[in-house]
């Protein structure tokens, strides 16, 4: 049967989100050791399909200051993606990258802001790769946005560009370890329930009841 919210998605569906972060996961892992020269991992991604506070209280404290890249998906699936990285991430990022630490989210300058940008977009792209090699579908990304804000600031976000879908937020996250060190850093992918219809389709998922 067609989806027409996110909860009614059931296990077997859940798992194939769960496929498709995996892979896009190990990626964007490959793609950030190259970049940093150093192991870089990825925890075995989760599903969760929470209301907006769980959803805020799984990803940390709302007053916490955080960097997020956003960027929006249109063709064949549309929704949004949403890389959140919080200080000790974004902290190892630019030590290794512009020999900065102890980064100030209130104060970067521009080749910090190009920097986090970049590694955001190398994670969400590792992402949209792993999603059109598994589907065959054509995926086109817009310029990524960086945000500075609260948590609880850049967690509204989805809710106001994807509310009309669903009172929940689904997410696919990991968490990347870098030298073995796990970082807080999460991969939100929020595709419109239309596109995950064509997504299981694509997959073979058989929706003919709806």
């Amino acid at each position: 049967m067609a989806i027409k919210k996110y909860e009614e998605m059931n296990e077997m569906e859940i798992d194939i989100l769960k496929e498709i972060g995996s892979i896009g996961g190990g990626n964007a892992a490959t793609a950030l050791s190259s970049m940093l020269n150093t192991k870089v991992n990825m925890e075995i991604p989760k599903v969760e399909i929470l209301e907006f506070n769980a959803a805020l209280d799984s990803v940390g404290d709302p007053e916490d200051l955080v960097a997020a890249i956003l960027v929006e998906m249109s063709g064949e699936i549309e929704g949004i993606m949403l890389f959140i990285s919080k200080k000790e991430f974004a902290d190892e990022i630019l030590h290794r990258m512009v020999n900065k630490k102890g980064a100030d989210f209130l104060a970067l300058d521009e080749i910090d802001s190009s920097v986090l940008t970049e590694i955001g977009n190398i994670v969400i792209s590792s992402y949209v790769t792993a999603l059109s090699s598994l589907t065959n579908v054509d995926v086109e990304l817009s310029v990524p946005q960086l945000a500075v804000n609260m948590l609880g600031g850049i967690m509204s976000m989805p809710i106001a560009m994807m509310g009309q879908h669903s009172d929940k937020i689904m997410m696919i996250t990991g968490k990347f370890k870098i030298d073995g060190k796990a970082l807080d850093s999460r991969m939100l992918l929020l595709p419109d329930v239309q596109s995950l219809n064509v997504l299981m389709r694509k997959l073979g998922v058989d929706l003919s009841n709806d």
